[in-house]
């Protein structure tokens, strides 16, 4: 109990403060969702494993760590720093330095007329018709205290919004740098993108990590709106270092015929929670979640999918693949829910785990919930291993061990990348894919990015055994 009230006193403390710096530019609907959603963060806490939706995933360490709340970036970064997180034929790079926008390092291209593309904090100004039509809106603070703590803490991040019948070709890519100047920091990044009626988008967001490996907390939210028969494609890269709790929080409204795919790819970090949500509130609706989770050394990765179908004639599609080497654990837990009026709903749900040590661990947890009478859903997960039949084929064949593993781990992975569209996001995904099954296929390697996993400035202890 003592920890519980310390755990939120040093909250408290940070949310005063932040209300005070804010409290001159904040109009009062603002000011009013913040505080709701922070008293509802400080009615349940941090969850433990006795809530059922975190019942894998074990965050005692994070609370116990006094974050300190960033507002301002103090590092100070140049275009050539971003070279590296460069996504070839994006027609916007946004830039965000500890969840703030950064117009000086985003990069623009010639938009189609009815597109506005900025950050959150200006467009609450600019765009408030918008903005307060929308955000907070569709996220469900009271299920989950990360997006109520997101919500109590919301200033900047990203707005996309576009017109009915708008098409964008080329993808919009969001990037989130988080930096460290040796304190443990929190950032909560909220974006809100707006696809009206007919239109069309493809975005990126792609969160990384620069400066000292110190622990940090990312804990961002989107709000995705889908209107009638819009096409939108939304992918999350995750690929921060090794000292990172990762929180993030997808929220999909969908309107009448509208089409979404998500797509996620988890790479990176020490903790990290992947909340997919899409409520398919029009008839007609198409969802389509796809992702791959890959943890090594002390890796904890948690997949979290709720899909609700709240009105009939919708289909949703979820295929989820892991890999999981060394100590790491691996979780899926994906729900289903089909509401009283959903009739005609179709509903799959496949996940599909590699486990390449004796060590590592994968909680699978497939979940359906129908309250109508007239629908087809299906759901399934297997666990296994690298099938020794096909290397010792590849081997007898001239392949060397680790190439033979490298190209079996491709194949399995590439199931994911084969549900993306052909394009820009799809090659920098494989790049980056690449590189991470490369070092995982060669023993040596992992076994070194395993130790160094492990290492921490507190003795060699890692945030395991602190939990």
């Amino acid at each position: 109990m003592a920890l519980e009230i310390a755990q939120r006193a040093s909250y408290l403390e940070s949310f005063t403060e932040f209300l005070k710096q804010t409290s001159g530019d904040t109009p009062r609907w603002l000011r009013d969702l913040r505080e709701r959603a922070f008293a509802r963060f400080c009615a349940v806490g941090f969850p433990t494993s006795h809530d059922e939706d975190w019942r894998f995933t074990n965050v005692s360490a994070l609370a116990r760590t006094p974050f300190r709340l960033v507002r301002q970036c103090t590092a100070e970064l140049t275009a050539s720093d971003l070279v590296a997180w460069r996504m070839k034929d994006a027609i916007v790079r946004m830039v965000f330095l500890d969840g703030h926008f950064a117009p000086g390092l985003s990069t623009w291209g010639a938009l189609p007329k009815g597109v506005s593309v900025d950050g959150l904090s200006r467009a609450i100004g600019n765009r408030k018709q918008v903005v307060t039509g929308h955000l907070g809106h569709y996220l469900d603070i009271d299920r989950d205290p990360f997006s109520a703590l997101n919500t109590a803490f919301v200033e900047d991040g990203a707005y996309v919004h576009v017109s009915k019948g708008v098409v964008i070709e080329q993808p919009i890519h969001l990037l989130f740098v988080s930096t460290s100047n040796g304190d443990p920091a929190m950032t909560h990044p909220r974006n809100l993108i707006v696809i009206e009626d007919e239109g069309q988008a493809s975005l990126v967001e792609d969160y990384v990590s620069y400066g000292a490996e110190v622990p940090a907390l990312s804990n961002a939210v989107t709000e995705l709106v889908a209107g009638g028969n819009s096409t939108v494609i939304h992918t999350m890269i995750e690929r921060e270092h090794l000292h990172t709790y990762n929180f993030s929080t997808l929220r999909i409204e969908q309107a009448r015929g509208a089409s979404v795919t998500s797509h996620s790819l988890l790479l990176g970090g020490a903790l990290v929670r992947n909340n997919v949500h899409p409520v398919l509130a029009g008839e007609g609706g198409e969802c389509s979640i796809n992702g791959l989770f890959i943890g090594d050394g002390q890796q904890h990765l948690d997949n979290y999918m709720l899909v609700e179908h709240a009105s009939p004639h919708c289909s949703s599609r979820q295929f989820y693949n892991g890999i999981l080497d060394g100590h790491s654990h691996g979780v899926f837990h994906g729900r289903i829910i089909v509401h009283k009026d959903a009739q005609k709903t179709d509903a799959k749900q496949t996940n599909r785990n590699l486990v390449l040590s004796d060590d590592a661990q994968i909680d699978t947890k497939p979940q359906l919930e129908i309250h109508a009478d007239d629908v087809k859903c299906t759901h399934g997960a297997t666990i296994g291993q690298i099938e020794e039949n096909a290397l010792f084929y590849l081997r007898t064949r001239g392949i060397s061990e680790t190439e033979a593993r490298r190209l079996l781990l491709q194949a399995f992975a590439g199931e994911c990348l084969d549900r993306m569209n052909p394009g820009s996001v799809r090659s920098y995904a494989e790049t980056l894919l690449g590189q991470r099954i490369l070092t995982l296929a060669n023993p040596a390697t992992s076994e070194n990015f395993e130790e160094s996993r492990c290492k921490k400035e507190d003795g060699g202890r890692n945030w395991k055994e602190l939990a």
